[in-house]
């Protein structure tokens, strides 16, 4: 009797959002369960990979970019260990504090920590463009120390526009609610949805949209340049020269603009269920799982992209041949 009341008890507070119900057998939600603890697993393990080549790759702290792409991996990795918090709740280990301040303090971080990685997509973007369109006075605009002032106001923005959300605004915007108090008693709300909207993603979008597409629009400018100075002096060596000086910015600027990419297209259906949801136009939980963690993919995925690239972590030393110096 005493075991059916406390399985009873269990019930009551599991949430299983896809819906299959939570199995007596095992009494955990597997789907669920197995989600959450594989994307743990690798955002953990892949962040702490692109920081520990950070660490072990001194001359990467010389290039300008490095400073945000560190800051963002390990506000991806703070991603991956607070996602230890669900994946606890659904195995039935207590957090030892009660669940609705268990669930408003997971939801702020995560929205901190995702808010944290999109302003440094922006700041890279700002970074790409001014190296491109500034070349010369890069180095007197771009700092080590207006970095760092930066990265702390990124903090700092991160905390406050969400921290309304302690003070009966609504829920930050984290969905997939595995704990039973997030997904019945704190409910979002279209004034505060709105208000990050305009404060955060539409403000972040705006900027890498307008810098990628400038600098991509002066990348194809300056290739059909080179294409008919060498059709016009076809052994004229200075174009080669120039060719091969300006590509690894070429690149670069593909590689960000894939990370960039990723990001929005992972984040785009979690914005639009936030807007609808908020709105009351929708409702399922099954939906707000997958768009949630499809979301938070976004920290492992960034890693993928990292390592994949050349341009980014494990440079070549065509980057002496640059054409901008300390453009990263």
């Amino acid at each position: 009797l005493n075991m059916s009341s406390s399985v009873m008890n269990l019930s009551e507070h599991l949430s299983c959002p896809l819906g299959f119900g939570h199995y007596n057998a095992v009494d955990i939600c597997i789907l669920e369960t197995v989600v959450i603890v594989l994307l743990t697993f690798l955002i953990i393990a892949g962040n702490l990979t692109v920081i520990f080549v950070f660490h072990c790759a001194p001359l990467l702290h010389h290039y300008t970019t490095s400073y945000f792409i560190q800051t963002m991996a390990y506000a991806d990795l703070f991603v991956g260990v607070s996602c230890l918090v669900p994946t606890l709740s659904l195995l039935h280990y207590s957090t030892g504090v009660h669940e609705s301040l268990t669930c408003q303090v997971f939801g702020y971080i995560i929205s901190v920590l995702k808010s944290v990685s999109m302003a440094c997509l922006a700041c890279i973007s700002v970074d790409r463009y001014l190296a491109i369109t500034k070349p010369l006075s890069y180095n007197q605009l771009v700092t080590p120390c207006r970095l760092r002032i930066c990265i702390s106001l990124i903090w700092i923005y991160s905390c406050l526009i969400f921290l309304p959300s302690f003070f009966g605004w609504g829920k930050p915007g984290y969905h997939g609610d595995i704990f039973e108090w997030c997904a019945t008693s704190w409910l979002t709300n279209a004034y505060f949805t709105g208000f990050i909207v305009c404060l955060l993603y539409a403000p972040a979008a705006f900027v890498i949209c307008f810098t990628y597409f400038h600098i991509f629009k002066i990348c194809r400018q300056h290739t059909k340049e080179i294409s008919d100075r060498r059709a016009r002096f076809p052994n004229h060596e200075g174009d080669a020269a120039g060719e091969a000086g300006h590509s690894p910015d070429r690149r670069y600027a593909m590689v960000l603009f894939r990370i960039t990419s990723v990001f929005y297209v992972l984040w785009l259906p979690y914005i639009i269920y936030f807007l609808l949801e908020s709105s009351r136009v929708l409702e399922n939980p099954a939906l707000s799982f997958l768009t949630t963690w499809l979301a938070i993919s976004n920290s492992f995925c960034n890693c993928v992209i990292y390592s994949l690239s050349n341009s980014v972590i494990f440079f070549k030393r065509r980057h002496k041949l640059w054409s901008v110096p300390n453009v990263f």
